[in-house]
């Protein structure tokens, strides 16, 4: 079981953060927060908060740093759009070892550093009904 905490964030798969930028800050009335590259992953990460100061829901954009990145792969299969639901979590050593053992697939047996800080790791989506699925243990829940 995840045991989930949140929705930790929504990853939304783009091209170009600076061309998207002005969509999540002057329509939709986002917050900017930070952008950092994420090196192992290959891909530059924008985060906005939505919704009121303490009931924020965090938006994070991915962009492919390099062609042969998973996120550049996914946008030429499917195209720019929803990439990953987030879920914070404690223990993520825990839930990964529970969810093995439960017959989940997972993408990621061991966490591993994610922006923010934090340790993440994926569940595949064959095993979430086509969601990609991303465990993230912050700082704070280690």
């Amino acid at each position: 079981m995840i045991q989930a905490k949140a929705i930790n964030h929504i990853g939304i798969a783009v091209r170009s953060i600076d061309e998207q930028r002005p969509f999540y800050e002057q329509t939709l009335g986002a917050r900017f927060e930070t952008i950092e590259t994420v090196a192992d992953q290959k891909v530059r990460v924008a985060f906005f908060l939505v919704g009121p100061p303490g009931a924020e829901v965090r938006l994070e954009l991915l962009e492919p740093t390099e062609q042969d990145s998973p996120v550049a792969k996914f946008i030429e299969k499917k195209g720019e759009g929803l990439h990953h639901v987030a879920y914070t979590v404690d223990r993520i050593e825990q839930r990964l070892e529970d969810l093995a053992a439960g017959g989940v697939r997972l993408i990621d047996s061991t966490p591993r550093t994610g922006a923010h800080h934090t340790r993440i790791a994926f569940i595949h989506p064959k095993s979430s009904h086509g969601v990609l699925t991303e465990l993230c243990q912050p700082q704070e829940h280690a």
